[in-house]
């Protein structure tokens, strides 16, 4: 480009103003050969510098690749340029009006005239929707900017911007490879340049595109809207979309007389949405599309489920009945909420085309990642790496859109390689361009706060009476077949109306927008309750050590640090021992030699937080040459994906959710960098994961791994909040229950999800494994140590994790205390990395025989059977529920109950722990050092509750 910088000086006035217009620096005469650019201002965008960067390098290789102007105009500028240095000119020249054409040549006339049409039409492109015509109100200048751009040919006087003149609207121009607006010709008048542009860029489509830095992006958007006749549908397009706009304006109709106080989230005011909708899935299945997963939020909603997935008639209305009696288990959601499956035929293509509406809650924009991960899962099992079998459409509100920064961090994903769905097509309902007839719902009263604009709105012609009207002018449909086309389809509706009726019963298992065939059996129901046990063979933990102790790949140089964890790996394996990285990666290795997919997910997780995991190796002479041992284990095995996230808990979980909603056959896993991270994803916790199969009737097995303990690091990166989501458990504290044969089983079924702190490796191991070999999915929350990770004591060995064994719920007391029960005074229960402090300072006071320490590995569901075993073993002992988060926090709220609840409330079950505080943490050693003192010395006083009442 310097030389191009450097030509204004031999070309004349002109072209200085020519690169002026975009603001392209150009050095000073006399600053040449040692000042900085000097850049010059301009209001005015005109020509962009590429495109005459361009022209120029074009004309050095091949003079005859560029029209006989450019070839003029550069023949004089290299001849001028030839003379010698250019001499300074006065700074006045850079802001001096183009003088007259005496002055200068016809060519440099000629060229500069064409440089100025050029500039004109980009102008059109960068901000020709400031004057598009997007206000079906007519109240634009009391609520949006009514700013109109100088550069846009709204009156004839304005042409004197490009210095044009009336007289040179005849005269033909030649056409820039940046637009389109020609088709098959190359040169237009400059009136009918203007006229095309004005009707592509300035009616009721606002394009605003020019922004985007990739020019084959813009070259795509450019030919689909400039070229001539694009807008122009056949006459059977036109029946079609009239026909769409029938069913969308009526269907909205219909529920209005029907349940005219009922609140539905209705379209009125965006109807064309539909047609659009389908338009859009038309067009994906003529392209191969087989599968489209939609998000939206309420509005609308119902609409879209019968005329755009094509949900049954009958049971959209039946919702609406207050007297059916829910058939499922759970607790149901409001119509407006539901999500839908369906495989149908498209009759555009007459292909097949499957459709599923994700159900979400009231949060806007919190489907958006959900939407996305089942997308990716889809792709990833049919192998759509491209993602031309699968795709998604994402519906938004204007405001949550722009508000919501969910939306942020789920466009963060679009590129990561493990998160990207190569696309997704986005519907913004703009309110101020489709307005909302009824306000927020229906029982809204808009005039409240928007009196002018509901006056408006009130006087509005519907949208289908104005295109049927236009259609009827033009002869393409006739007042009679518009009549039949509305009659037939209130007939549709009123007859599924009519059997609606005869429904009793509410099925919101018909509303499931993941279905998972045959995992089930076909009432929807597990096909047994009984769970395997979750020990596996020894030669195939050996083999799987010794993988993950090795580098399968030749040639590969990794770091000496992991060179000496990959050999504490391998000698573990021959003393038949794991730690918790160990034991973590036989759960996985195993599950994927039995054909089942795990994905792991989070920030940093292939290294792990705590640099324990080391699951992709790193090549230390070959930058980003990777290796992933665990792809390496079996010839047939299953794949495994292990994906370092961007810095999102929110977007990022939501995305693994909806992984994890595609197949029961998959093991999916988020891992937060720390456990309190999971508070910028509560939304996704709430609202899906907690309540998912209560309001929808949708298993989803997600593990969340949350890093958990106190160990004098502070406030934060201290607690996972395991309270939150004991409070969140759907287990009666006051219901005793009956300890059948399947309890286990039945009581797990029964959870709204599982929440475990593992104690030892092993237990980390079965559990994983028991996620999925239950014959139903649930949520598993696992509190995860981090300490504990390199603790010595914190190993298990192989015959824990053999052929035979399970996950143990509760591990009770081993010691000499188990052996003489009688005699233990004091019998502490506890959860985690606790217990190694206890066991600690236990053997430092010598009380192995008076004080017996159970643990708990799995909290909820509450394991009752258990505990009461424990409880009568030690019926003579003193019962304490020990704990290192505060006593507001932590377990205690969530145990106790259902200790009294056991019990009868015949014996206490006393709290030692740190005391309530605000905050999870101290941010002082020493303060923490102290508190954990105080509570080991209050567990081992036996005499701490005396005279005491619970």
């Amino acid at each position: 480009m310097s030389q191009l910088r450097l030509l204004p000086f031999r070309l004349g006035p002109q072209a200085m103003r020519l690169l002026a217009t975009r603001d392209i620096p150009v050095f000073s005469g006399h600053r040449m050969s040692s000042g900085p650019p000097t850049t010059v201002p301009s209001s005015r965008s005109g020509v962009s510098s590429s495109y005459v960067e361009e022209m120029y390098f074009a004309w050095l290789e091949n003079p005859q690749s560029v029209h006989k102007s450019w070839d003029s105009f550069f023949q004089k500028a290299s001849k001028e340029a030839s003379l010698g240095p250019a001499q300074p000119q006065p700074s006045a020249v850079i802001h001096e009006i183009r003088p007259s054409v005496s002055s200068c040549t016809k060519t440099s006339k000629l060229v500069e005239d064409h440089l100025a049409v050029q500039s004109l039409i980009r102008a059109y492109q960068i901000r020709g929707h400031h004057v598009a015509q997007l206000d079906p109100l007519g109240i634009l200048d009391a609520d949006l900017d009514s700013f109109v751009p100088s550069d846009l040919i709204t009156t004839i006087d304005k042409l004197a911007f490009y210095d044009l003149q009336e007289a040179d609207l005849d005269k033909e121009f030649q056409l820039p490879t940046t637009t389109f607006i020609g088709g098959s010709e190359n040169m237009l008048s400059l009136r009918e340049i203007i006229r095309r542009l004005e009707s592509t860029y300035c009616q009721h489509i606002g394009l605003e595109f020019m922004f985007i830095n990739d020019v084959e992006q813009c070259q795509w958007i450019r030919q689909k809207f400039e070229t001539p006749g694009v807008m122009q549908f056949s006459s059977e397009e036109k029946r079609t979309l009239l026909a769409r706009l029938v069913r969308s304006m009526r269907f909205e109709d219909f529920l209005a007389r029907k349940w005219s106080s009922e609140k539905r989230f209705g379209l009125e005011g965006c109807e064309v949405m539909i047609p659009a909708l389908k338009t859009i899935i038309d067009k994906s299945s003529e392209m191969g599309i087989e599968n489209v997963i939609l998000g939206m939020p309420h509005r609308g909603r119902l609409n879209v489920l019968a005329n755009v997935i094509r949900k049954d008639l009958e049971q959209i209305f039946c919702q609406f009945d207050p007297k059916l009696e829910a058939a499922d288990e759970g607790s149901g959601d409001v119509k407006y909420h539901l999500g839908m499956y369906h495989e149908r035929i498209n009759r555009v293509t007459n292909r097949n085309i499957t459709l599923s509406l994700v159900a979400n809650p009231s949060h806007l924009e919190a489907v958006d990642p959900v939407v996305q991960g089942k997308t990716k899962a889809e792709q990833f099992y049919r192998g759509d790496a491209q993602g031309r079998k699968v795709m998604s459409i994402l519906v938004h509100g204007d405001a949550a859109f722009a508000g919501q920064g969910v939306v942020y961090e789920t466009f963060h994903l679009s590129d990561l390689p493990s998160y990207t769905t190569n696309g997704t097509v986005h519907v913004v309902v703009n309110n101020q361009v489709c307005y909302r007839r009824r306000g927020h719902n229906e029982m809204d009263e808009p005039m409240f706060t928007q009196p002018l604009m509901y006056k408006q709105i009130h006087k509005q012609v519907p949208v289908l009476k104005k295109y049927a009207d236009k259609l009827i002018a033009e002869g393409t449909v006739t007042l009679q077949e518009f009549e039949e086309e509305i009659a037939k389809y209130d007939r549709i509706c009123e007859e599924a109306y009519g059997r609606s009726k005869d429904k009793k019963i509410l099925h919101i298992k018909h509303w499931l927008d993941s279905p998972w065939p045959g995992f089930f059996n076909v009432d929807g129901e597990p096909k047994s309750m009984t769970c395997p046990t979750t020990g596996i063979p020894e030669d195939m933990l050996t083999h799987i050590g010794n993988v993950a102790s090795s580098v399968p790949l030749e040639d590969f140089k990794i770091h000496t640090g992991l060179s000496r964890i990959l050999r504490g790996r391998a000698d573990m394996t021959k003393k038949r021992s794991v730690d918790w990285a160990l034991a973590e990666y036989m759960a996985f290795g195993s599950l994927l030699k039995e054909g089942i997919h795990v994905r792991l997910s989070g920030q940093d997780v292939e290294r792990g937080t705590f640099s324990h995991r080391h699951h992709v190796l790193h090549d230390q002479e070959v930058d980003r040459r990777t290796c992933v041992p665990m792809n390496h284990l079996w010839p047939d095995q299953a794949p495994y994906t292990v994906c370092n996230s961007s810095l999102s808990e929110y977007g990022v979980l939501g995305f693994e959710l909806g992984y994890a909603m595609a197949s029961p056959n998959a093991l999916v896993l988020w891992e937060a960098q720390f456990g309190d991270f999971h508070n910028t994803a509560q939304c996704i916790i709430d609202q899906f994961i907690s309540t998912g199969q209560a309001k929808w009737v949708r298993h989803n097995g997600i593990v969340l791994l949350l890093p958990h303990g106190m160990e004098g690091m502070g406030p934060e990166h201290s607690s996972a909040r395991p309270e939150r989501f004991l409070q969140m458990s759907n287990d009666d504290s006051d219901a005793y229950p009956v300890f059948t044969e399947d309890f286990e089983v039945s009581q797990l079924y029964d959870c709204n999800w599982i929440v475990v702190n593992c104690s030892t490796p092993a237990s980390y191991f079965h559990v994983l494994r028991r996620q999925i070999l239950l014959p139903f999915r649930k949520p598993l929350i696992v509190f995860t140590p981090k300490s504990l990770l390199r603790h010595p004591d914190a190993k298990s060995s192989f015959d824990q994790m053999v052929s035979g064994t399970s996950f143990q719920r509760v591990i009770p007391e081993d010691g000499p205390a188990a052996r003489s029960p009688g005699q233990v005074q004091r019998l502490i229960f506890c959860t985690g990395k606790v217990y190694y402090d206890l066991v600690k300072e236990r053997s430092s006071q010598g009380m192995e025989e008076q004080v017996a320490i159970t643990r708990l590995e799995q909290i909820s569901p509450f394991p009752f059977d258990l505990i009461m075993r424990e409880a009568e073993k030690y019926s003579g002992a003193e019962l304490v529920w020990c704990q290192e988060e505060h006593k507001n926090m932590g377990y205690y709220d969530y145990i106790s109950p259902r200790f009294m609840t056991l019990l009868g409330r015949s014996r206490p079950i006393w709290y030692v722990g740190r005391d309530p505080a605000a905050a999870p943490a101290t941010g002082n050693k020493n303060a923490h050092l102290v508190s954990l003192r105080k509570f080991l010395d209050t567990a081992f006083n036996l005499k701490a509750f005396e005279g005491k009442t619970f």
